[in-house]
């Protein structure tokens, strides 16, 4: 049977043994129990990772809709990074899901430079300065999730994987959809 038939069958023992013996303990018991931890973990991290970051944006920005223009390129960067990874057949695992939170505070960090730079009325941001050390950024933090993807642990090379992918998500979304989303420079209105 395939993993989803293998899942289907764990999620109706699990219930069935723990209704004849609430003691029970083992293998699959402990798995279940795990992923809900797990999973648990993954949905407490990430809303705080949001509401942290939305907080520090409106302490900088003190402007709701460029708070909102730096936000809705991180998230539309998410959204691409797990399309791409059913596209590439990358699987979100126990080892691997914990760590996309971390990549809100780098994909954050990556567009407010641009929100910031754009408010100062700085035009061609593709072509600046910004871009050029936005870029190095990235490939120093993508050295590193390189190195953990070549791991030689399946988890720890699966969560490199996936920090590699949404990185590149990240970066695209900050440097091709982040200025079009921005608009002409505010002060040049």
């Amino acid at each position: 049977p395939g993993e989803r038939a293998r899942e289907a069958a764990l999620d109706a023992f699990v219930p069935a043994v723990l209704a004849i013996a609430p003691e029970a303990t083992g293998g699959p018991i402990a798995v279940r129990g795990s992923a809900r931890t797990i999973l648990s973990a993954f949905a407490q991290a990430g809303a705080w990772a949001v509401l942290s970051i939305a907080i520090l944006l409106w302490l900088t920005l003190r402007r709701f809709a460029d708070v909102l223009r730096t936000l809705v390129p991180l998230l539309v960067s998410a959204v691409l990074t797990l399309e791409l990874c059913v596209v590439f057949g990358i699987a979100l695992n126990f080892a691997n899901v914990i760590a996309l939170p971390l990549l809100l505070g780098i994909g954050v960090a990556f567009k407010i430079y641009y929100v910031i730079a754009w408010r100062e009325g700085k035009t061609g941001l593709l072509q600046s300065s910004l871009t050029h050390a936005v870029l190095f950024s990235a490939a120093t933090t993508a050295t590193a999730f390189g190195s953990l993807w070549l791991s030689n642990h399946a988890g720890t090379a699966s969560m490199g994987k996936l920090l590699a992918l949404s990185l590149v998500c990240t970066l695209a979304g900050a440097v091709f959809f982040q200025p079009i989303l921005m608009g002409r420079p505010r002060q040049s209105r």
